[in-house]
């Protein structure tokens, strides 16, 4: 699986675009700055938004392509963050310090996505908010992006079921018109999460 991703990022320009997720701009832009957990980060579209924005940023991907693309150009920004490589399976975070982690476009089988959410809303603070966009199990009659693979797609019970230790504000399908790069165009079938840690 790394090859396939360090072949992606290999590619002139940057896969999934320069511009950050939108979702993950509205959400951020309406927190007070803090630590920020970004899995499967690729090329660093949001971590370069985020640390742009006086957040501290922790970053993972198991794709060395997409990790040195990523410093290459937080250094000709002026940025700076933390981006280690790891896959999904490997990150373990010790301790809860982090008060937003953003998992956008992270496609697992049911079994690992599991063990992947609850983990990662263990790194959660206390009163620490979860966001997640995904694409839908609709997704696969659009074609536009994605795994063409219904067990690597989600739907919102499944995400409820991730995550029931947090306090879900938002879980939802929403068909949006994506183009982020030349992987993400036209019109999709997403599925929305905003969660909390309680105190």
């Amino acid at each position: 699986m790394n090859e396939f991703w360090d072949q992606r990022y290999s590619e002139p320009g940057f896969a999934y675009g320069m511009e950050p997720n939108t979702f993950f701009v509205e959400v951020l832009d309406s927190l007070t700055p803090g630590r920020l957990l970004l899995p499967g980060e690729g090329e660093g579209r949001n971590a370069i938004y985020a640390a742009g924005k006086c957040w501290e940023v922790s970053a993972f991907d198991q794709s060395i392509v997409a990790r040195d693309k990523a410093r290459e150009w937080a250094e000709s920004m002026d940025l700076q963050f933390d981006y280690r490589l790891a896959s999904m399976e490997e990150f373990f975070c010790p301790d809860p310090i982090f008060d937003l982690i953003a998992i956008i476009y992270i496609h697992l089988l049911p079994e690992t996505r599991l063990q992947v959410h609850r983990q990662l809303s263990a790194c959660l603070k206390p009163g620490g908010k979860i966001i997640l966009e995904c694409f839908h199990k609709n997704q696969l009659r659009y074609g536009s992006g994605g795994p063409p693979i219904k067990e690597l797609l989600y739907q919102e019970d499944d995400i409820r079921s991730d995550f029931t230790a947090l306090d879900i504000d938002l879980c939802e399908e929403h068909i949006l018109d994506i183009f982020q790069g030349k992987f993400h165009s036209s019109k999709s079938s997403v599925v929305r999460l905003i969660a909390n840690k309680p105190f």
